[in-house]
């Protein structure tokens, strides 16, 4: 089993209940020797197609009892379904405390598993990062960057990788290093990260590199997310509007190089 180093926050205990509820196709009673009898994995099964299938509330008691036996898909997405408020009341630090259980379970080397450590350990560092008011959990910048460092360094995680070089560009909980923060952007880039390329263009823009630092912020306005494409347009626009004629023709071109292939 992976060992993940050097974690110091909290640990919080994890408080799961099950409630039961039937009556249509999807119910779930686990008071139901047949429910009790299915193994962790088919429990999981069970409650994501309920999900799929706009049955939350049985979905959420599926994936519960699943948690509770221990199977680490079924953990995450409980976990999501929290912070997300999705299909269940809005909650945190209940989610806070599933992720931390994640971690603290590890997954063996090489497994479809190291996705749920790694992606818990990202979570887990935004809680940190910011705190969660009304719980034990405080905003602690140092613990969020050790945090993101490990996924980023012991699971590639692309997400990680370009929230640790925000903080390394800011100089958010250590010291300020721009040379550092963008080879993360760049490894986050190159497996398709739209927002850590969106900063690496603006920072190679930056730096004199005016056509390729112009044709990556372009490339990732042409691909970004919704609650994304108004701070990368602004960077975008911004070049944009101080590179010469010739510079914006050719950045536009080879944009279309980099949406096409991903290559930078």
């Amino acid at each position: 089993m992976r060992v993940v180093k050097h974690i110091t926050y909290p640990v919080f205990g994890l408080a799961m209940t099950l409630a039961v509820m039937c009556g249509h196709a999807y119910a779930f009673d686990v008071a139901d020797d047949a429910e009790r009898s299915r193994n962790p994995f088919e429990l999981f099964k069970f409650g994501f197609s309920a999900y799929k299938n706009g049955h939350k509330d049985e979905a959420l008691k599926a994936l519960r009892y699943a948690a509770e036996m221990g199977h680490p898909g079924a953990k995450w997405k409980l976990a999501r379904m929290y912070a997300d408020g999705d299909g269940v009341k809005e909650n945190d630090f209940e989610a806070y405390q599933i992720f931390e259980k994640i971690v603290r379970d590890g997954a063996e080397p090489g497994s479809q598993n190291e996705s749920y450590v790694a992606d818990a350990l990202v979570a887990l560092a935004g809680y940190v990062k910011r705190g969660i008011p009304g719980s034990p959990v405080q905003a602690n910048p140092n613990v969020a960057r050790d945090l993101y460092v490990q996924a980023a360094s012991n699971f590639g995680d692309p997400a990680a990788q370009y929230e640790l070089g925000r903080m390394l560009l800011k100089g958010e909980g250590g010291a300020r290093n721009p040379v550092q923060a963008a080879r993360w952007f760049r490894l986050a880039a190159q497996k398709g990260n739209v927002n850590a390329q969106a900063m690496l263009g603006n920072m190679l823009f930056q730096a004199g590199k005016t056509v390729r630092g112009l044709a990556m912020l372009t490339a990732a306005f042409k691909r970004c997310s919704d609650k994304d494409c108004d701070w990368i347009r602004n960077l975008q626009e911004q070049a944009f509007s101080v590179a010469g004629e010739a510079d914006r023709r050719t950045a536009i071109s080879l944009a279309g190089d980099i949406v096409r292939t991903g290559d930078f």
